[in-house]
């Protein structure tokens, strides 16, 4: 392997060795083995390269992307396509909720028009939408996110601040 760059990126972004193993989920031990020149699996280059916020090939001294190996040089493009699958997987999931809800909205008015309803189930749409964001984000957090974790391991789980969740 390429002489790694860990230690001067975490120093200048101000870190510990344990906030970069905390930030990126691996051991500090980990860390310390790679900053003193250690060879890494490419998933944990990967888990350093988001918490560092940098693409994998940033780790290496060397600039010359020829110089590296070809399983270092696709990681990137790797991590890109798995993280795009995962925010389309979320985003899919936002989508049905929304067209649920649109649907519920239209068959409320519709049975208001028709007087079959009173003026008061307009509450249950309302709480469609406030209470199926909170559970929605209950069910993205802890049941999709594990299962596009085992799907995609090269992307990153959103904390909650999704575009596409709106």
């Amino acid at each position: 392997m390429n002489e790694m760059r860990i230690a001067t990126l975490r120093r200048e972004r101000g870190w510990t060795q344990e906030r970069l193993a905390e930030t990126s989920g691996i051991a500090v031990r980990t860390v310390q083995r790679l900053e003193s020149g250690k060879d890494a699996s490419l998933e944990t280059l990967s888990a350093i390269a988001r918490a560092l916020d940098v693409p994998v090939r940033d780790l290496f001294a060397s600039e010359e992307r020829a110089d590296l190996d070809p399983g270092v040089r696709g990681l990137d493009e790797r991590t890109a396509a798995d993280q795009a699958a995962r925010d389309r997987a979320v985003a899919g999931f936002w989508s049905l909720y929304a067209a649920i809800g649109i649907g519920f909205g239209i068959v409320t008015v519709v049975l208001l028009v028709l007087h079959v309803w009173s003026p008061l189930v307009f509450l249950a749409v309302g709480a469609y939408w406030v209470l199926g964001r909170l559970v929605g984000r209950v069910v993205v957090d802890v049941v999709l996110a594990p299962r596009l974790d085992r799907r995609y391991p090269l992307s990153r789980h959103d904390d909650g601040s999704s575009r596409a969740a709106g």
